[in-house]
């Protein structure tokens, strides 16, 4: 199984979980539908024209009617926002495989999944709401409630104690390490440039490759660069993971986030920026770090809040050989990777598990605070909408693309607030995977039906979307490609002793070629040549025994024949013994020899040699005898 992503899209049809009591949200009207047949008003409430569910946030699951999950043997993992639903597969589905990945996938896979349990239960809902997923009810139910697909397969969010039995059963590995996964194929991760530790996969048998690309980038920010060439020769590659954001240039966006983000500062206003706690929040800081002194930003505070921000922060700065070279090398000097331990220093940035403690006490205004959770539906980002959202000097910066910003400041309508939209995503765009592909050239490119197509609402953007030579292989949600290659080699070891007893014959100059007889043996998908057993000789007794069957005797294989037997020499050597009576008729594969006063025939074709000689050995004999002088022996 390639990754384990949760749809965490699913939330933004729920209402948000505020800290503390809000009188706005407790007062919204329930939903009735127009003609008063459903009432739903314990469960559905509507805000600003939209209706959203008043209950515990519920998740979107990986398919699982498609396949028995049981019977999955390993899960590759390739970055840390792909293993978000990992608990749900390992601890409800009968897995009992190995989960692959690199260390800071699992360490910061493992913040952001304490993250997800830490926001959902410290408010937990009194009641859950299960009635308005009745399919009768719910096509009744205004957009988009209405169009939500297969929700009764949404799920609560897991417990920490599923979340550490879940990591439990993850295998470490390294970058370019081989790992055998049962004798049959090797698996080894490779950087994608993305995120600390993100990993592209290169599943290989000895003779076959398929290469997996997901959530890769090319620019240069803080993890280690991508591993191109190792993709090369890829039999298949499956392709996914590409940028959210096609048409806006990540380097573009920063600058206005930090334009937008002075601009409010000096009008007196604070400024929210609902992220996650680890990924680009690290290039945030490090571009507001180049950023503040110019633009005479040194006394306003940067806030982080998250229950995980301490041991993200300092994640980053420990993971030095998953960094790119530029930051790996501050480590020998040594200095801090990366320019948020200084602002941490010079108390510029300063963390906090929450809102309530420390924070309470040492908060100041004008502001900036980084806290999740970028849906705006749980974390100490609700309490900020609830606190700033009135005013029209703040402003909300949203730089996650996973969440339609308008979708998630639908429950806070009306806002006074302003709204910025400067979506950095650095993965793939269609340029770049399309220039990619020209230079690493796999034989089959497959790859999700969306990127075949332009974007339904830039139809005319042929430029968004993914044109090849050969046409990709497109797939949609549960459909069944098969793949257009076969294993047709398997590799076979010779055991010493029996290599040793092999005696090459050169058929031309360079290539030479022996016979071999031996015993095949394959164990773990691993073939072994061994020599044949010699019977063992039988014990000499006095005693009259009764007659058992000997083990059959292994004869020494006859030699192979190779080569062309010549027309005119053959013609020339049959004279030289006396053989001047040949009659030569030539045939579809070769020639027949009459040879009239031997009464023979000789059926000479490319690959064989008839001899036909009535009641007469000895000429027979002579006549293959001479045959074989123009044949090698192997």
């Amino acid at each position: 199984m390639l990754d384990c992503g949760l749809d965490t899209t699913s939330v933004l049809n729920f209402l948000p979980l505020p800290l503390v009591h809000s009188p706005r949200l407790s007062k919204l009207p329930g939903w009735v539908s127009k003609d008063g047949a459903i009432n739903l008003e314990k469960e559905l409430k509507e805000c600003a024209g939209r209706v959203f569910v008043d209950s515990q946030p519920e998740l979107c699951l990986p398919e699982r009617e498609l396949l028995d999950l049981s019977t999955i043997d390993v899960i590759l993992i390739s970055n840390y926002h792909c293993m978000m639903a990992l608990p749900y597969i390992t601890e409800h589905s009968g897995f009992t495989g190995t989960v692959y990945a690199t260390e800071p996938t699992l360490q910061i896979g493992r913040l952001l999944m304490e993250e997800l349990v830490n926001h959902m239960e410290r408010v937990p809902k009194a009641q859950s709401a299960t009635c308005w997923k009745n399919k009768e009810i719910q096509r009744l139910l205004p957009g988009p409630l209405k169009d939500v697909v297969e929700v009764w397969a949404w799920k609560k969010c897991y417990t920490i104690q599923e979340v550490n039995s879940a990591l439990s059963k993850v295998q470490l590995v390294g970058y370019s390490q081989k790992v055998e996964l049962f004798g049959a194929v090797q698996v080894s991760p490779l950087s994608s440039g993305y995120s600390l530790g993100s990993s592209n996969w290169i599943i290989q048998s000895h003779h076959e490759k398929v290469s997996y690309m997901s959530g890769s980038s090319l620019l240069t920010t803080h993890p280690q660069p991508m591993d191109q060439s190792s993709l090369k020769n890829s039999d298949i590659l499956i392709l996914t993971g590409l940028t959210q954001m096609p048409t806006a240039n990540p380097d573009g966006m920063l600058g206005e986030f930090c334009s937008n983000l002075a601009m409010t500062i000096r009008a007196g206003g604070n400024v929210l920026v609902p992220c996650y706690s680890s990924g680009v929040i690290y290039d945030l800081l490090e571009c507001l770090y180049q950023f503040i002194d110019s633009a005479n930003l040194g006394s306003t505070p940067f806030y982080f809040i998250s229950p995980v921000a301490n041991s993200s922060l300092e994640f980053s700065q420990i993971f030095a050989e998953w960094l790119c070279h530029n930051k790996q090398s501050k480590v020998y000097l040594p200095e801090p990777p990366f320019p948020h331990a200084e602002l941490i220093q010079t108390n510029k940035l300063k963390h906090y598990p929450s809102i309530h403690g420390d924070f309470s006490s040492e908060f100041r205004q004008p502001c900036v605070v980084f806290t999740g959770h970028p849906s705006l539906r749980f974390g100490d980002v609700v309490h900020f909408m609830e606190l700033w959202g009135r005013s029209s000097l703040n402003t909300i910066i949203f730089t996650e693309p996973d969440f339609s910003y308008l979708d998630a400041l639908a429950p806070y309508q009306p806002l006074a607030m302003k709204c910025v939209y400067c979506p950095i995503d650095t993965r793939l765009n269609f340029h770049q995977v399309s220039k990619l592909l020209k230079e690493i050239q796999p034989l089959h490119v497959v790859c999700p039906e969306q990127y075949t197509q332009p974007p339904p609402s830039q139809s005319h953007r042929s430029d968004l979307m993914l044109e090849l030579q050969a046409p990709p292989l497109p797939y949609r949600r549960c459909s069944v490609l098969s793949l257009p290659f076969r294993r047709r080699y398997e590799r076979i070891h010779l055991l010493p002793e029996l290599a040793r007893s092999l005696v090459p014959s050169e058929v031309k100059p360079g290539v030479s070629v022996a016979t071999v007889s031996g015993m095949l043996q394959s164990k773990d998908n691993k073939h072994t040549l061994q020599s044949v057993p010699k019977p063992p000789p039988a014990a000499p007794t006095k005693k009259r025994k009764r007659v058992v069957e000997e083990p059959p005797e292994v004869l020494a294989p006859k030699p192979l024949l190779s080569g062309v037997v010549p027309l005119d020499g053959f013609l020339a050597t049959l004279h030289k013994h006396g053989i001047s009576e040949v009659k030569v008729e030539e045939t579809a594969d070769g020639h027949i020899l009459h040879l009239q006063a031997e009464d023979a025939l000789i059926q000479m074709e490319a690959d064989a040699t008839h001899i036909v000689c009535d009641n007469n050995e000895p000429m027979r004999t002579t006549l293959r005898d001479l045959v074989l002088r123009f044949l090698q022996k192997l």
